[in-house]
């Protein structure tokens, strides 16, 4: 670790990965309702526990893409963070609005109070109160980071990352926004969730991946740099148009089943792109580094965020096809591969990257790191192959068919059993994921420098 401000970076990681225990647990009880859907209905219904589910994906999902930019800028920018006090700071006030948000969920307080209550836009649930801190705390971040950029080195990683942050900050002021008309308030509500992550969330992905090739690879910068702008405006050029394949079925005009069709469709370009730069700069790299898990771990993030995001999102996203698909187990199927791909694996490869060098030691229980990250992703890909067939059923028996939503939910019982024990074993590996990167244990699988190479 070349620069102290990189110990922020520790704080944001160990907080992610405690709401990324809570999510994972989250996910396993929601798997395990829809085998018993009166478990736990009276004291934390269905729709309270998807909440936690999702909203704790989303937090620790942006806490680590904050813990990652702390962490590699100081880097790039050859300086320390311009203010560590800001940065500890809003940490705080994201666990304050995190813990206030759950409350909130949990017992539904302040039901019907603008300010104070749940808003009943998903993925958009919080509080007015909580959403006003985290435009606060991104400002935060956003200003200790350019500061940061600003007064030192300027990288393509660091310009790619700084459009990304923005982009991420300002889409969200879109939360704001609540129009009376339901079709309105569908197409700006996309604004924040599909310009998320299919748009600002890659530009961030893109960035964190390009550092961990530099350093992990020892390619020239010149070579990656250049990788990282045409992913870039590939991403780009694909996911702003690519919102449209959410306009089909809101009341929007005719033409966006042609631009959500055509533009979604090369949304796969950018993250093939990205399983080329990543295993080119691997196969082309002349060093062998001491981490074989941060390797791993950003190898497999390219190509699971290809197949999840790509090739998973380009099955449903034609609107011929969608017409039929949408809203049904496909889709689910798509967004836990997609975000598993993308941007978990993305975390945990520059969690598992900096945690050895901000705990000065050994790479650490590589063995069990890699252990889960196997188990991690065989468990997401059995699951996502049992939605997909799911799906698949459920969209011929509701939707060709027309038979009621609830008898074919009967019908698909023995996929969601599987989904379930599918969903057990991912939540062992990501217990194992956290327990090989905190506990301090050694292993003689090579070592590391106090500060890594350039």
């Amino acid at each position: 670790m070349k620069y102290q401000s990189q110990k922020i970076a520790m704080a944001y990681f160990a907080v992610a990965m405690g709401l990324f225990a809570i999510q994972v647990l989250g996910g396993l009880l929601a798997g395990f309702i829809y085998i018993a859907p009166n478990f736990l209905s009276e004291l934390l219904p269905f729709n309270v526990v998807r909440m936690l589910h999702t909203n704790a994906l989303v937090v620790w999902l942006l806490l680590g893409f904050f813990g990652a930019a702390y962490y590699l800028v100081p880097e790039e920018a050859e300086r320390e963070i311009h203010s560590p006090l800001i940065a500890y700071l809003q940490l705080i006030l994201l666990v304050v609005g995190t813990l206030g948000a759950v409350v909130t969920y949990t017992f539904n307080l302040f039901e019907g109070n603008f300010f104070l209550g749940l808003q009943g836009r998903e993925f958009l649930e919080q509080p007015l109160w909580v959403k006003l801190g985290i435009i606060v705390a991104a400002l935060m971040f956003l200003f200790n980071i350019t500061m940061t950029v600003l007064k030192g080195r300027k990288t393509a990683i660091t310009n790619v990352l700084i459009l990304g942050l923005w982009g991420i900050a300002i889409f969200y002021l879109f939360s704001l926004y609540v129009p009376a008309n339901l079709a309105l308030d569908k197409m700006y509500w996309w604004y924040v969730v599909h310009l998320w992550v299919e748009g600002t969330w890659e530009l961030v992905m893109a960035a964190i991946l390009a550092f961990l090739m530099l350093k992990l690879t020892g390619v020239d910068r010149e070579v990656v740099e250049k990788w990282v702008y045409v992913i870039v405006s590939l991403a780009l050029f694909s996911g702003v148009l690519g919102t449209g394949h959410h306009y089909y079925w809101i009341g929007t005009p005719y033409y966006w089943t042609w631009i959500g069709s055509i533009f979604s469709a090369l949304e796969v370009v950018p993250f093939f792109a990205m399983v080329l730069f990543s295993f080119t700069m691997v196969w082309k790299g002349g060093r062998d580094h001491p981490n074989k898990a941060a390797v791993l771990w950003a190898l497999g993030a390219a190509v699971m965020s290809f197949f999840g995001a790509g090739v998973w999102g380009f099955m449903h996203t034609l609107s011929s096809v969608n017409f039929y698909s949408h809203g049904t187990q496909v889709t689910a199927a798509h967004g836990h591969l997609a975000f598993f791909g993308a941007y978990v694996s993305i975390n945990l490869a520059i969690i598992t990257y900096a945690m050895p060098y901000l705990l000065k030691r050994e790479p650490y229980n590589q063995v069990l790191n890699m252990v889960s990250f196997w188990i991690m992703n065989s468990a997401m890909a059995f699951m996502t192959f049992v939605l997909t067939f799911a799906g698949a059923i459920q969209t011929h028996l509701q939707r060709v068919n027309g038979e009621d939503f609830m008898s074919v939910q009967e019908q698909l019982n023995l996929f969601f059993i599987m989904r379930f024990g599918s969903g057990a074993v991912f939540v062992l590996g990501a217990v194992l994921f956290i327990y090989a990167t905190f506990v301090p244990r050694k292993e003689l699988i090579g070592s590391v420098d106090t500060a890594p190479a350039e």
